[in-house]
């Protein structure tokens, strides 16, 4: 019998690849009941993977923001997106990654037998690595900001400065022509900075909105 977290990883991939999912198809395709399923769904929505829907669930490419939305990312361009830069991550590798509909989707996709390292401050790509045996992860601690779901401030900033990884990922971000990357407020602002400057690699997805 499968286990859940091997079946939330499979959702997790689906979500990725087609934007939503079944109850009842992945009931059949899981030989479990459909309660089962919605179980496995509302463990990805409270991790902030997908929204519940009537009869299953829709990919959630987008989080709340101070004082409004984020920049919402099609279903299409999450998995196009999502596809390139798990291409980037190589065995062994220590990667930094921070809260956004994009790391969340690109920690689902890793290969489950990949032995690598994840930092983040957001609980919601830790719990995405959940059903990755050889991944070690590690969780910044901090204040926590409920609107955002992921930590800030000194703690956080003081714990990232023990780490040196091979590649930042950055999203839910906007590049603009003359000054560069742009963050949403200040502390994420300093999170990303932090990130940038332990890294040897960075890279840095967004669409043309």
């Amino acid at each position: 019998m499968m286990l859940s977290e091997e079946r939330q990883a499979i959702i997790r991939d689906r979500l990725a690849e087609q934007g939503k999912v079944l109850a009842n198809a992945l009931a059949l395709e899981f030989r479990v009941s459909e309660d089962t399923v919605r179980r496995d769904l509302r463990d990805l929505a409270k991790a902030g993977i997908c929204r519940r829907v009537y009869g299953g669930a829709l990919a959630k490419a987008s989080a709340a923001g101070t004082g409004g939305e984020r920049l919402k990312i099609s279903a299409t361009d999450l998995a196009v997106l999502t596809a390139a830069a798990t291409r980037l991550v190589r065995p062994g590798a220590v990667i930094l990654m921070d809260q956004a509909a994009l790391n969340v989707a690109c920690a689902g996709a890793l290969p489950r037998d990949m032995t690598l390292t994840v930092v983040t401050n957001a609980p919601s790509v830790a719990t995405a690595l959940a059903g990755h045996r050889q991944a070690r992860v590690v969780l910044l601690g901090g204040l926590y900001d409920h609107d955002k779901g992921c930590s800030f401030g000194p703690v956080c900033l003081s714990q990232l400065e023990q780490f040196h990884a091979d590649l930042f990922i950055a999203a839910d971000c906007a590049i603009d022509a003359s000054v560069g990357l742009t963050a949403f407020d200040l502390a994420e602002a300093e999170i990303k900075r932090v990130m940038c400057r332990r890294s040897a690699a960075r890279v840095v997805f967004a669409t043309v909105d």
